[in-house]
């Protein structure tokens, strides 16, 4: 550690090693700073962004929640913690804080296409588009904004008017093109929204066919049906519908929301869930070991044993989730397939185990009591893994 450096001095060597595609020297670098400024938030930022860079979600959601601690209200650590916990696949907390973004800075160029990129990966919807299109109208010459409007639009299948953004995006920086290949975090953001175009890119053929050179090129880079000032799909110009948009050969609406309610699951019913399958796991355990050793008395009688408990355990675990997380059971179970896939497994092994005992009752044998035992600790086992 050089004690004469600055902090800045540290972010900047950082800079310049990410930039050559070295994170771990670059995470190096920032270590020293920190070392030094314990509680620097750019230097947190910047870990956090590297981290990001290098596919390391988990640590860059620990850096970027120091950073916020550090300086909540500043809008670099807010747009790194969004990316962070998106990538986290906390998408629920991503989105308010990609909302808490462009409520802000609803005048700022760089806030509104980044916090409607964050939402849309975190919560596509109408608010998203609105907030793409506003980031174009505030910066129609910034080559990033048009490219915002293109992955937002693409998601929403609204693919003409993905077309059209990403042309714009090209005709303003023909470097666009090769933006999803570089490398370094100066031009993360870029790189970010880049790469999830491509991935939408298997629906639909974003880049426009250049124009021939007989025919004029329009200034206007939306032409009708999307004249300026930059009109939302959602408020078109009375006299002038658009007429052509995706709902025309998808069959869809212009503008489609996601498929019905969109669950957030908070980190306390998340911990609720964790806790209603300890429990489950463990009843299950101590019944089938009870039941089994009361076999040695009396097979019917460990059998009835067997058969209600497995019932008990299996009303008390619905009850369980239908109290403390919104929605079905089966909703947010699904939720936790997307967010939480070890947890999800394991709430479903805590239904499946305890089953297991009724089927005893039912058929008898050891089988069915060693299979429930071996459900409900790996169910736990994963609970413990994953705390």
């Amino acid at each position: 550690m050089d004690p004469d450096s600055t902090p800045e001095e540290y972010r900047q060597r950082a800079l310049l090693l990410a930039d050559l595609g070295r994170y771990d020297e670059a995470a190096g670098e920032i270590a020293a700073g920190l070392a030094a400024a314990p509680d620097e938030p750019s230097l947190l930022a910047t870990l956090a962004r590297i981290h990001l860079a290098a596919d390391q979600p988990s640590e860059a959601l620990a850096a970027a929640e120091r950073a916020f601690a550090a300086a909540p209200e500043t809008l670099t650590t807010l747009v790194v913690r969004a990316m962070a916990l998106a990538d986290s696949r906390r998408y629920g907390d991503a989105a308010r804080v990609a909302t808490d973004i462009l409520r802000r800075w609803p005048a700022d160029a760089y806030a509104q296409r980044t916090g409607a990129a964050l939402l849309s990966e975190s919560r596509n919807g109408q608010e998203a588009l609105n907030a793409a299109w506003n980031g174009v109208r505030v910066a129609p010459a910034e080559p990033e904004a048009h490219l915002v409007l293109a992955v937002v639009a693409a998601r929403l299948r609204l693919f003409e008017l993905a077309q059209r953004a990403y042309a714009e995006a090209l005709d303003l920086d023909p470097a666009i093109g090769d933006a999803q290949s570089d490398v370094g975090i100066v031009r993360f953001e870029r790189r970010r929204w880049a790469q999830a175009l491509e991935e939408l890119a298997d629906e639909a053929t974003l880049p426009v066919p250049p124009v021939p050179s007989d025919e004029p090129v329009p200034d206007d880079p939306y032409p009708n049906p999307f004249p300026r000032p930059y009109q939302a799909p959602d408020r078109p110009v009375p006299d002038e519908p658009p007429s052509r948009t995706s709902a025309t050969w998808t069959g869809e609406p212009a503008v489609s929301r996601p498929r019905g309610p969109v669950l957030d699951l908070s980190a306390e019913q998340i911990d609720a869930v964790r806790r209603g399958v300890r429990i489950a796991t463990n009843a299950t355990l101590v019944a089938a070991v009870v039941a089994a050793a009361m076999t040695l008395a009396s097979d019917g009688i460990s059998r009835m044993w067997a058969g209600v408990i497995g019932l008990v355990i299996l009303a008390g675990v619905t009850f369980w989730l239908n109290r403390n997380v919104p929605g079905s059971p089966a909703a947010a179970l699904t939720h936790l397939r997307a967010s939480n896939r070890p947890l999800a497994a394991a709430a479903y092994l805590s239904f499946a185990a305890p089953v297991l005992l009724p089927v005893y009752a039912l058929v008898g044998g050891v089988v069915p009591l060693v299979a429930g035992m071996a459900l409900a600790a790996v169910a736990g086992l994963l609970v413990l893994l994953r705390r």
